[in-house]
């Protein structure tokens, strides 16, 4: 399939992504989307094995990445897969074990820690830190939605998990343990607002926003009378100086 070969090899140089920025807003190209899918539907199952005992099985038209050590991705020995149709750029340092998906695209600089997932389609920017375990989800299906989208110089805590199209904006530090989906209030204390997904648009995490979890009460007269909460996502101040100090360990080991 030449021309599938062609579109693939497109998206390994991050010269089509599965979306991208449009000024202040991001796009879906569900073309691009389309393609990904396709190379499923017309792609053979085979053994891949990768010494002894080691055998897997998947379609033939999504092998592990081919890279070489020119191209500036380092990768720690112990587990870790990139998979084929995906973009990892020159400068990003992934921890054992770690995965990336097809049509993820890393740029520059991150940082993919131990166990954590970047999922099909997801968008991960320059100088992001994936903590170890940090869960960022992808969507093929349906080809219109958004995938998760991770701007430059966010910071992700460990155990955390980013789902269903939200978009985390530039320098955010989102704290360990924190859980976000498309269904999830996220209640900002500093200017007093709640930000929501909406029918026509995604959640998003604003700038430089801190992000611990939370609580809020539940309703009901059942839930008041054994005080029962539920865990939400707050925002308990903006990025300044002493925050900027406290994530800036991991440039002094690379």
């Amino acid at each position: 399939m030449p021309v599938f070969d062609v579109f693939k090899q497109l998206l390994n140089a991050g010269e089509i992504r599965a979306a991208e920025r449009d000024g202040a807003a991001w796009k879906v190209n569900q073309w691009v989307k389309q393609g990904i899918l396709l190379g499923f539907k017309f792609g053979a199952m085979h053994e891949i094995k990768l010494g002894s005992g080691f055998n897997y099985y998947d379609k033939d038209t999504y092998p592990l990445k081919s890279l070489s050590v020119g191209e500036g991705v380092r990768i720690v020995p112990g587990g870790t897969t990139i998979r084929d149709g995906s973009y990892v750029a020159s400068g990003v340092v992934m921890m054992p074990p770690a995965y990336v998906n097809v049509g993820a695209y890393v740029d520059t600089g991150t940082m993919i820690d131990s166990h954590a997932l970047v999922g099909s389609c997801a968008q991960i920017g320059r100088n992001v830190h994936l903590s170890a375990a940090a869960q960022v989800g992808g969507v093929l299906e349906p080809i219109g939605s958004m995938p998760v989208i991770i701007e430059d110089n966010v910071m992700v805590g460990g155990n955390t998990g980013i789902y269903e199209g939200t978009i985390v904006r530039e320098g955010a530090v989102i704290g360990a343990g924190v859980i976000i989906t498309g269904s999830t209030p996220v209640y900002d204390a500093v200017n007093g607002k709640i930000y929501r997904k909406t029918h026509d648009t995604p959640l998003e995490i604003p700038a430089n926003a801190v992000v611990i979890p939370g609580t809020r009460p539940m309703k009901g007269e059942f839930a008041r009378q054994n005080q029962l909460g539920l865990i939400t996502p707050v925002i308990i101040k903006y990025r300044d100086e002493k925050t900027d100090a406290a994530t800036a360990l991991e440039d002094a080991l690379r």
